[in-house]
């Protein structure tokens, strides 16, 4: 079975520069590319050494690094000798055309093991309390989403249902958005999911929700994208691509993991009710599959 090599499991510099990857300037990805396809390299050059060799200037490494959160290049290489210093498990390869299917299996089952890794790394404890106290404390949760978006939208809807957080919608058609955004206050939550973080209705959705004074919330895999930009709080996920798989699919698993977070920190804040209103709802559900049996037993729903 084919694997690459090259720096293993991303590790945390690795995988934040991948993630701010897109809303770097020309120069910087240079650098970047670099950094990722070198990194044990870079970690022996200063500065200087780093610049001449990926042609840029010193000015720009250092805009680099801060651009991805740190505070110069010390930093980041200290961070990156640190992560490289660990054990780090080979990358599956690309799928190929020649593949049997138990290697696509493991392919597949890697990558997005790799995403919640790399999303696990890049997530912030401190955006992920505040993210859970707006929510907890909110009077209203509004939750939207787009395209492959659709269904983490509505499983999270699913999941504050669950736990007795009926004061929560999810949209996916832009103009209920802007409908149900344009009557969010500052008692209010709005979140949007897009791996891109360029969808423009979600993005209108939560500027307007924002301008009446709502938390907004983005789950997004681009820090410099126009979501990021608008959202008070910033959950950022970490995805990669195989061929047949962009980097949407893996980034689907990766916010799931994230909504489950999101789910379970809420539902601990009020234990005892949250479990309460758990079992109702189970409970709901399994005298509904009681009914259905027993009409398709007897014909009918009489005794």
């Amino acid at each position: 079975m084919e694997e690459r090599e090259e720096a293993g499991r991303y590790p945390e510099c690795l995988v934040r520069l991948k993630t701010h990857y897109h809303g770097l300037r020309a120069s910087e990805q240079r650098v970047a590319d670099y950094i990722i396809e070198r990194p044990s390299e870079v970690v022996t050059l200063s500065v200087t050494e780093l610049a001449a060799r990926a042609e840029v200037s010193i000015t720009t490494i250092v805009r680099l690094c801060q651009a991805i959160g740190y505070k110069g290049y010390q930093e980041f290489k200290f961070s990156l000798e640190r992560d490289l210093l660990g054990p780090l498990p080979n990358i599956r390869g690309e799928i190929n055309p020649e593949d049997d299917l138990i290697t696509v299996k493991y392919k597949i089952f890697e990558t997005n093991r790799q995403a919640i890794a790399d999303t696990l790394a890049i997530l912030s404890d401190e955006e992920l309390k505040r993210a859970v106290d707006a929510i907890a404390a909110a009077r209203l949760i509004a939750i939207y989403g787009q395209g492959g978006a659709n269904s983490v939208a509505q499983d999270l809807y699913h999941k504050f249902l669950n736990i007795g957080r009926w004061a929560c919608v999810a949209h996916t058609d832009g103009n209920l958005q802007m409908m149900c955004s344009s009557l969010l206050g500052k008692k209010d939550v709005a979140i949007g999911i897009s791996h891109s973080g360029e969808m423009k209705d979600i993005v209108d959705a939560l500027t307007i929700a924002k301008h009446g004074g709502a938390t907004t919330i983005a789950i997004t895999g681009r820090p410099r994208s126009p979501l990021a930009e608008v959202a008070d709080i910033r959950l950022f996920t970490a995805s990669s691509d195989t061929i047949f798989r962009n980097d949407y699919t893996s980034a689907r698993i990766a916010e799931l993991t994230v909504i489950d977070v999101l789910y379970v920190g809420v539902a601990l804040r009020n234990y005892e009710e949250s479990l309460e209103n758990a079992n109702k709802t189970r409970e709901a559900t399994s005298i509904k599959r009681c009914v259905r049996s027993r009409v398709n037993v007897y014909g009918n729903n009489s005794e």
